[in-house]
């Protein structure tokens, strides 16, 4: 089973993760990697909004990260490959909470689960050390390595401590 993933309608489903954060994209990303790992699964997760220059397709071992250009949706985007994948799409499942991304699949014949339900599937790959009373605590981003990632999305990292 592969996982087609509304990135930015998961993210706010995931306690410790907000979308007004700018690492919030690379710590879903690595959670999913740890899903992958363990369910040996494969994921492609989609991500709207992405800055001029920096959309397109990058690949984290077993997850596919989908830039879409600010232009477009992660929504287009996910309906687009559902109908790409055509007879295969049953063997899909498309995460999302969103209605009309579920109705696309569904009209696809992949499977659909909410981001509620998938947060719930993903939380029991997490370690416990990442969890703590209800709560995520995922690994912080090294200074470099966010320094790195901000240069890359365009982002002014601020004057270095």
């Amino acid at each position: 089973m592969t996982y087609l993933i509304d990135g930015h309608n998961l993210i706010p489903k995931i306690p410790g993760l907000s979308l007004h954060e700018l690492d919030d994209e690379i710590r879903l990303i690595e959670m999913l990697q740890v899903f992958c790992r363990k369910q040996r699964k494969l994921v492609e997760v989609y991500f709207d909004k992405a800055p001029t220059g920096h959309t397109g397709i990058q690949h984290f071992g077993q997850v596919t990260a989908h830039f879409i250009q600010k232009e477009s949706t992660a929504d287009i985007a996910i309906r687009k490959r559902l109908a790409r994948l055509a007879k295969t799409a049953p063997n899909w499942t498309v995460v999302s909470s969103d209605r009309e991304v579920q109705f696309a699949a569904r009209a696809a014949r992949a499977k659909v689960m909410s981001a509620e339900s998938f947060w719930h599937l993903l939380r029991r790959d997490l370690d416990e050390s990442q969890i703590q009373a209800g709560e995520l605590r995922p690994e912080r981003l090294a200074p470099a390595e966010l320094e790195e990632w901000l240069k890359l999305f365009g982002q002014d990292p601020g004057p270095k401590r």
